[in-house]
């Protein structure tokens, strides 16, 4: 009978001690299996742009280092183009030599030419005077039946002759002393304007062999080494504008929940001692078919695409770096 009693106190006691386990089991299968915060996490980044020359050339020198802080027109590194500088002095030598025919069209010729021109004007008109006395004897003794008609004739011929080369004299006196047309004059002031262009050309490609900070920013990467060629275009260097910094998240579209466009949220930055800084979207986009999506059609529901949010620091945040983890929790 005690034997009995005993072996159902057992029995009892076996029962209440699995009903303790399952229920322990069932609690601690509540606590760990209770869905948790979603974790968003993105990071930091940074505009940054990139520096490179129009002209080819060799790295002379850098004027700065990776990691260095610069301002608007700090010059950054120099090339060495001896070719710029080639074509520079035949610009300059073409240049001359316009400028000089410009001013030979402008001053005109020379004072011996013009008194050339003059001389023989003169003697042209000495030899007017001489036919014009010579036609009118023979003309006196044509009328008076002395001397025949084809005597006449001749020497008419050669007053009119004597008169054509004296035009011809004062025209080529009065070119001289006036100097090149004004057409002429023109041409020659285009091609000294053609040749100075030329020189502003090569002097801008100069200005190219010295690279300029256009923003202020800082150095976050370098990449040729001194004495390198580098070609057209090629970049030499990397300027991160740290001032001009925001974050971004990829995130599914059913955790976009207070993460549209104009709207603010919270974010922690852990290599800032989880620091909680201020965010505010400007910029949503979706990353199309490459991104990561979830499948959720076997549930009978749809697919979840993934679209990047972009947010702006509500206050400067200092010591957030480019690559610094930002996280929200959701």
């Amino acid at each position: 009978m005690v034997s009995q009693k005993s072996q159902n106190s057992n029995m009892l006691l076996a029962f209440l001690t699995l009903l303790g386990v399952i229920a322990l089991v069932a609690i601690a299968g509540f606590f760990m299996l209770r869905k948790g915060p979603e974790i968003i996490q993105g990071q930091a980044e940074v505009t940054e742009y990139r520096v490179s020359s129009k002209v080819p050339g060799r790295i002379l020198v850098f004027r700065v280092k990776e990691g260095e802080r610069v301002n608007a027109g700090d010059t950054l590194a120099i090339l060495e183009a001896p070719e710029v500088m080639a074509k520079m002095e035949q610009a300059q030598a073409a240049e001359a030599a316009a400028q000089a025919q410009s001013n030979k069209a402008i001053k005109g010729a020379r004072s011996e030419q013009i008194q050339t021109a003059y001389e023989m004007w003169q003697k042209s008109k000495a030899g007017v005077e001489i036919a014009e006395k010579s036609y009118k004897r023979v003309k006196n003794l044509f009328d008076q039946g002395v001397m025949p008609a084809q005597k006449l004739d001749e020497i008419m011929a050669q007053r009119d002759a004597a008169i054509a080369t004296e035009k011809a004299a004062k025209a080529q006196y009065t070119m001289a002393k006036n100097g090149a047309e004004r057409e002429d004059k023109m041409a020659a002031a285009a091609l000294v304007d053609r040749a100075k262009g030329a020189v502003s050309e090569v002097q801008s490609y100069i200005k190219e062999t010295y690279l300029i900070a256009q923003t202020a920013g800082e150095v976050s990467e370098i990449f040729p080494k001194v004495g390198e060629l580098v070609g057209t275009g090629a970049p030499i260097m990397n300027i991160a504008v740290i001032d001009d910094m925001w974050t971004t998240f990829n995130v599914r579209e059913d955790l976009l929940k207070n993460l549209t466009v104009g709207t603010e949220f919270e974010a922690i930055v852990p290599a800032l001692g989880n620091k909680t800084i201020r965010l505010k979207v400007n910029y949503l986009k979706d990353l199309g078919t490459y991104a990561a999506w979830k499948a959720t059609k076997t549930t009978g529901q749809f697919d979840l695409k993934t679209f990047e949010v972009r947010a702006l620091p509500l206050e400067k945040v200092e010591g957030l770096r480019p690559g610094m983890s930002v996280i929200i929790k959701k």
